[in-house]
């Protein structure tokens, strides 16, 4: 069998809008000077913890990163009781997850910064669940890219490093997989730029998902070699 792992916020969903508005709205609360949207989105990826360290002021006291990081769990799950409230699957991501689920030789897995109650959430939404073998979220590992996410995932799935992927869009998901001495591919439709994630190691990088399950077939067939 082979694992094939996901990251999940600008791999397979588009959340971006809904995490700077909950991430603004928690620093607000806190009296803080409101991070810029694009260095919200350039820590997307890492746990919550260690994106909001990142994004505190100069001078700010460092123990505040957990309670803004309470802070934004609520202010997100309160975006998302909102009707106009939308985080999109990015176009072809729920039939190329069902395709490459549906192959008896590949399991699927993810590996994500968002909380489990928040990969629950998503996938009841969008009804991906039923897809996914094993789902290791920040709640239990430390942030990427360490690489504890995907260890645990192959050690659930009985596989070994050449017959494992891993695929997100930013320069953490592909240092993870570096770290875990797997093959990583980068997507270019999410938050980091293609440049960013060849420096960080990415075997291949795709532009939409209709090249995903061909890449993934051609990374196997060379046991993590580089695709073209």
């Amino acid at each position: 069998m082979k694992l094939i792992i996901f990251d999940c916020d600008g791999t397979i969903v588009d959340s971006q809008h809904a995490i700077a508005a909950a991430m603004s709205a928690a620093f607000d609360d806190h009296g803080l000077v409101q991070p810029e949207r694009s260095d919200v989105i350039g820590v997307v990826g890492l746990s919550l913890v260690e994106a909001v360290s990142r994004l505190l002021p100069d001078g700010a006291d460092a123990g505040l990163a957990d309670p803004v990081a309470q802070t934004y769990k609520r202010a997100f799950a309160d975006l998302r009781q909102r009707s106009h409230h939308h985080e999109p699957l990015f176009p072809g991501a729920a039939e190329t997850i069902a395709a490459l689920a549906a192959r008896e030789d590949y399991l699927l897995g993810v590996a994500t910064g968002k909380s489990r109650r928040g990969v629950d959430a998503l996938f009841e939404r969008e009804g991906l669940a039923k897809y996914f073998v094993t789902i290791q979220t920040a709640d239990d590992h430390p942030s990427k890219p360490h690489p504890s996410m995907i260890e645990r995932a192959m050690s659930e799935c009985g596989t070994e490093r050449p017959q494992t992927i891993m695929i997100g869009d930013t320069s953490y998901d592909i240092e993870m997989a570096c770290a875990a001495d797997v093959a990583g591919i980068g997507v270019g439709w999410g938050y980091h730029p293609r440049d960013v994630l060849q420096r960080a190691g990415a075997r291949a990088i795709v532009s939409d998902y209709s090249g995903l399950p061909a890449t993934i077939a051609r990374l196997f067939e060379t046991s993590g070699g580089v695709a073209a």
